[in-house]
């Protein structure tokens, strides 16, 4: 559900083969979702999506709660709630995202880097700009949040911040 507990309506909806939707939510908002993954996974309520000349005649029902497919009463459908999640899911996660998300994990820059199991240079570049941060990492950072017992199955804290004083 979204963040502001209320249940996502789409208020339109076109289709762009081989397996892309363009949403208008109702919110004033809009995303593309690319549903090749749900297609591809042989999902039986889905079976047909993979034929142009059914996917490119998405329709809203349910007051803009779901889209469908097919026949009237058919079972291709999936509802606004899902559909707006993989929308979220696939955003690009950039290095803005990456600083809110260390920000609001708490993790230096070690921990976070050891999080992700990647070089601290990398992590380094990324929070920078420089370079692509693959979508499985913002999805993992993405999940960390709404889950944070991901966070502590993998943290490692290193400790206050700074070197170890001197022995006098």
């Amino acid at each position: 559900m979204p963040e502001n507990g209320s249940m996502p309506r789409i208020a339109s909806v076109r289709a762009e083969l081989p397996a892309t939707l363009h949403i208008d939510w109702k919110d004033g908002g809009s995303d593309i979702v690319d549903l090749t993954g749900w297609i591809a996974e042989g999902r039986e309520v889905l079976v047909g999506l993979d034929r142009p000349d059914v996917f490119g005649g998405p329709r809203l029902i349910a007051y803009g709660s779901a889209v469908e497919w097919g026949e009237d009463d058919g079972p291709l459908a999936i509802d606004a709630f899902h559909l707006k999640r993989l929308a979220d899911e696939q955003k690009p996660f950039g290095a803005a995202e990456l600083v809110d998300w260390q920000r609001r994990t708490r993790m230096s820059n070690h921990e976070a880097a050891a999080w992700l199991g990647i070089a601290l240079s990398t992590y380094g570049r990324w929070k920078a700009g420089e370079g692509e941060i693959p979508a499985v990492v913002g999805m993992a950072c993405r999940a960390s949040l709404r889950d944070s017992v991901m966070i502590s199955a993998r943290l490692r804290p290193r400790g206050p911040a700074g070197r170890p004083r001197k022995a006098a």
